[in-house]
């Protein structure tokens, strides 16, 4: 299936999460809270269609063709 992400194409699996597509372009696996395995703090945050879907229903928000997915980055620094 086809979204935008930030603006661009992008392609996924039928069928993907928005748990899936942040493991992907993070390149972290994540669980099913939304939190990485490694520990470590993500600092993204993802809206889908212009609605923000909290972290902990990442793994059953489900993507569809054509869906617009904004992922923000946390940068620190001024």
């Amino acid at each position: 299936m086809n979204i935008r992400l930030n603006g661009a194409q992008h392609t996924l699996a039928d069928g993907a999460t928005v748990s899936a597509l942040v493991s992907v372009v993070t390149g972290r696996p994540l669980a099913a809270d939304g939190q990485a395995t490694d520990g470590r703090k993500l600092g993204v945050a993802v809206a889908r269609n212009a609605e923000v879907v909290p972290r902990s229903r990442w793994h059953a928000t489900a993507l569809a063709e054509g869906d617009d997915v904004e992922l923000v980055t946390a940068v620190q620094g001024g």
